[in-house]
C-alpha cells in the first residue's frame, strides 16, 4: 500500500544536525534504506519536513520507516494511506455504493 509519511524535524535538532554537517548524509542513507517513490522538502510550522511516499506491505514496516527519523532527528512522524489517481479510479464503486447507501438524500 502506498504511504505518506510526513517527517518534521525539530529547529533545534535540524539544526545541529546541520551544524555538525549530518544532516543530509544521514537523511540520504535512511530514505536510500526506505526506497521511496518520491520525496518532497519543504517548511511546516517552521520546521524542517519531508513528504516521503513509500510503498509498505505489512504494518511492521512501520518501525523500520519511522524510528531512524526519531532516532536521528527527534522527529514529529505522520504516517497514512495516499492514493494515485488510478487508486481513485479503482475506489470509484466503493465511492458510490456509499453514497447511494450512506449519503444525504436532501
Amino acid at each position: 500500500m502506498r504511504m505518506m509519511m510526513t517527517v518534521s524535524i525539530p529547529v533545534e535538532a535540524g539544526n545541529a544536525a546541520a551544524a555538525s554537517g549530518t544532516l543530509g548524509s544521514t537523511m540520504q542513507r535512511i530514505l536510500g534504506e526506505i526506497k521511496p517513490e518520491a520525496v518532497y522538502f519543504t517548511t511546516k510550522d517552521g520546521k524542517r519536513t519531508g513528504y516521503i511516499f513509500f510503498d509498505m506491505t505489512d504494518s511492521s514496516q512501520l518501525p523500520a520507516v519511522a524510528e531512524p527519523f526519531f532516532l536521528a532527528f527527534n522527529a514529529v512522524i505522520d504516517v497514512q494511506p495516499a492514493m494515485t489517481p488510478q487508486d481513485l479510479a479503482a475506489a470509484a464503486p466503493a465511492i458510490e455504493r456509499a453514497a447511494k447507501n450512506y449519503g444525504s438524500k436532501g
